[in-house]
């Protein structure tokens, strides 16, 4: 996670450092940052005219709407689609019907080549259940509906982390509301999910399984869970559309990538509402935060809580570079960090709380290899290996938080000793 949010952040400042003349060697010699080196598989992404914000044009006005009109706002045609993630009895209204073990997908970027390789070594150990829900947030929402409609997919969630390059995901050049175009990757989504995936989805949908994916409501400043699969029955092209740009939208990091502008109803009037990276609101979701609370008496109604974290949770000292790009990539990925792990905290006090097995993975401590760029693929696929062993391995989760590591004379063990075989898919309680 470290990594990946100094590249990234790197990447865009450097856009703004650099304006129109940003390239790779540019990006080079900003200090404290290194050039990641040409591969022989590295694709470089088409040309795109520029946009016109970039030639000097104000973006177009968008509709004006009322905080109350945006509060009754739905999809048209698919009043199913969504609820507001703080809104309790939506969130248990949409839970399927009889509990089951649920898979929690995390922020991260192209970190999430750990979650590809862990998951895919749980297929390749027969120890995947299926999932009776599966939410995902940013990249765990990217990764989450091959993880949801299960092994047959697993070909495609490993090249969705191992065979692609930053010309897959981002142009240089700023859109007027990013630093960088997202549209290679909209474009890649647009290959990825496909109707075939969309018509599985809605199938497993209809088997009472739930596929939930997270955004952020910019203009609300409220999360927003999408219930995919609803989505997904809907079958149409404007179902595909729409899922395709959730996904986009929830892995679009603001400022850095465009956000993603949806089309809603509410109360007669038509509008957009604006959506960025889920991840805003936290860096994984099980429940809205009301009922995560230490005090609160929700019991969540599941067998095994398994949380995949995209990250390492381990403190990586470097000696930041007086720079406007690593002052602020250092401080914005400690933040996270911190997030994450007060995030799983609070998800293990709920699990014990509810009586629910509790499981987490994360990268290990031991994990080095040094990322040279935003989605270096020799990172990402060494990552994905790291993840495919771990899931096949007889422990490949912990039954705790990770534990804080040791510093100076202290003797703790900085990986976490208490770990759990995962549950055999129907030995759930």
């Amino acid at each position: 996670m470290r990594q990946h949010i100094r590249a990234i952040v790197c990447t865009c400042l450097a856009v703004i450092l650099a304006g129109p003349l940003f390239a790779p060697e540019a990006l080079a010699q900003k200090p404290g940052v290194q050039q990641r080196p040409q591969h022989q598989h590295a694709k470089k992404a088409p040309a795109r005219p520029q946009p016109a914000t970039a030639r000097g044009r104000q973006l177009p006005p968008r509709t004006p709407f009322t905080a109350a009109e945006d509060a009754a706002a739905v999809i048209p045609d698919m009043p199913d689609a969504r609820f507001w993630a703080d809104s309790e009895s939506d969130f248990t209204k949409a839970l399927p019907a009889q509990p089951g073990p649920w898979l929690i997908l995390s922020t991260g970027g192209s970190d999430g080549a750990f979650g590809a390789g862990l998951l895919n070594g749980l297929s390749a150990a027969g120890n995947r259940p299926d999932y009776a829900v599966v939410t995902g947030v940013s990249t765990g929402a990217l990764m989450a509906p091959f993880a949801f409609v299960g092994a047959k997919y697993d070909d495609s969630l490993k090249a969705a982390y191992t065979h692609i390059t930053a010309a897959d995901v981002f142009e240089a050049g700023s859109t007027g509301e990013s630093f960088v175009d997202s549209w290679p990757l909209k474009d890649l989504l647009g290959k990825l999910i496909t109707s075939e995936l969309l018509t599985e989805v809605a199938a497993e949908y209809r088997r009472g399984r739930r596929l939930f994916v997270v955004t952020t409501n910019l203009d609300a400043e409220r999360s927003v869970v999408w219930n995919m699969g609803a989505i997904a029955a809907h079958g149409d092209d404007t179902a595909l559309d729409l899922f395709r740009n959730v996904l986009l939208a929830s892995g679009s990091v603001p400022g850095a990538f465009p956000p993603v502008l949806i089309d809603v109803e509410g109360n007669g009037k038509r509008f957009q509402e604006m959506h960025v990276d889920g991840g805003v609101g936290g860096q994984f979701f099980i429940a809205p935060q009301a009922l995560m609370q230490s005090t609160s008496g929700y019991r969540i109604p599941a067998t095994q809580l398994y949380i995949v974290v995209n990250a390492g949770l381990k403190p990586a000292f470097a000696e930041v570079a007086r720079s406007t790009p690593m002052v602020l990539a250092q401080s914005v990925a400690m933040a996270v960090q911190v997030d994450l792990r007060t995030m799983i905290d609070r998800a293990f006090v709920a699990a014990n709380n509810s009586g629910v097995g509790f499981n987490v993975a994360t990268i290990p401590a031991s994990f080095s290899v040094p990322s040279r760029g935003a989605f270096d693929p020799d990172y990402m696929n060494a990552l994905y290996d790291v993840g495919f062993a771990q899931g096949k391995s007889a422990k490949p989760f912990a039954t705790a938080p990770p534990a804080f590591p040791a510093r100076s004379s202290e003797s703790t063990d900085p990986e976490n000793p208490r770990t759990t075989d995962i549950a055999k898919p129907g030995a759930e309680k």
